[in-house]
């Protein structure tokens, strides 16, 4: 009666079975999706973006109100009327004017007449896309008022970056190796204070920044501008990409370094001005060009190099912005964390 009685309360083979077999169902229905799709999704973006911003701007670049001086009223008035939204004419008075605007980055070519002759005077330093851009608009204005032009490069490119890219590549180097040393601080947060991380952060962008600066200058002659300067606005820049990577990380979690990815070394590289001149860009490249980190990095190169740091000014200003912004955004996300910290109920110890 017993044995009956416990074969009845547990069929045989049934007990384990209809245990054992819900739960592995189970577990396959239970797949986070959030975990395959996301990775997939940001990397999607990321190499839409990259194209869309390297190839995409490149794909047929159009002029957009490119500063010309241009000596005398009449001249002035010709050119405005012919090339229109091409150029943005600026009238001086006289040549040694026009060379002035010229050489203080005013302007990027200036035009001047003699009789039936026209001059163009351009500076090479200002990228090949923008130089090239303005030859064949004023050799087009020529050509149709009849007039035979001749031109000149006052500002010429060092003879080692023959292309007008050794800056752009600079910046590029130096923000990629601050926007790596952030991803690998924010494995730090546990091990690190936040003054001591910060530390780590000024450090290596100084260090980046001479090292950077003593090669492109001194060692390679690529990039002439005084090496102090230049160290200094380079390691702005590494601070700069390390401290928004670190920002970002830090508030987004795993979605900040793709996001930092995007602004930092896609779009904020992309619209720089180097590889496309920032008057060649479309609307929203010059909108954000001179704004975001590598776009400011690659003008103050420019300015030290070319243009005895005549409007150098502002793009440093811009670099110090994003390293302060970003710091005292860091600084106030740890102070609510302290604040919340203190303020949660204490929990009572097991007895």
């Amino acid at each position: 009666m017993q044995t009956t009685a416990i074969e009845t309360a547990h069929p045989p083979d049934q007990s384990v079975g209809a245990s054992a077999r819900p739960g592995r169902h189970a577990a396959r229905a239970a797949v986070p999706v959030r975990p395959w799709l996301q990775p997939v999704l940001i990397g999607l973006v990321l190499v839409a973006a990259f194209i869309t911003c390297y190839v995409g701007i490149q794909r047929n670049p159009q002029p957009h109100r490119i500063p010309v001086a241009v000596v005398g009223a009449g001249l002035a008035l010709d050119v405005d009327a012919a090339l229109g939204e091409s150029v943005e004419v600026h009238r001086v008075a006289d040549v040694a004017a026009a060379k002035a605007a010229l050489g203080e980055r005013d302007v990027v070519a200036a035009l001047t007449g003699s009789g039936s002759k026209l001059t163009l005077r351009t500076a090479g330093a200002n990228g090949r896309s923008t130089t090239t851009a303005v030859q064949r608009l004023v050799t087009a204005y020529a050509q149709g008022a009849d007039r035979p032009l001749t031109v000149t490069d006052d500002v010429p490119l060092t003879r080692y970056d023959t292309n007008g890219l050794a800056g752009f590549y600079v910046a590029f180097g130096v923000s990629l190796a601050g926007f790596v040393l952030a991803q690998n601080a924010l494995g730090l947060s546990r091990l690190l204070p936040l003054r001591h991380r910060f530390t780590l952060l000024a450090g290596f962008a100084a260090a980046a920044g001479t090292v950077a600066a003593v090669l492109a200058g001194p060692v390679l002659g690529a990039v002439p501008a005084p090496l102090l300067p230049l160290a200094a606005t380079l390691s702005l820049l590494a601070a700069a990409a390390a401290f928004t990577t670190k920002l970002l990380g830090t508030y987004f979690g795993p979605v900040g370094i793709p996001a930092a990815t995007l602004l930092l070394l896609t779009v904020g590289n992309a619209t720089s001005g180097a590889t496309v001149g920032a008057d060649m860009l479309p609307a929203a490249g010059r909108a954000v060009s001179a704004l975001l980190p590598p776009g400011a990095a690659v003008r103050a190169i420019t300015d030290l190099s070319y243009f005895h740091g005549s409007r150098v000014g502002l793009p440093l200003i811009t670099l110090a912005a994003w390293v302060i912004g970003a710091a005292l955004l860091l600084m106030a996300r740890q102070r609510r964390s302290r604040t919340a910290a203190a303020a949660a109920p204490a929990v009572p110890a097991p007895a």
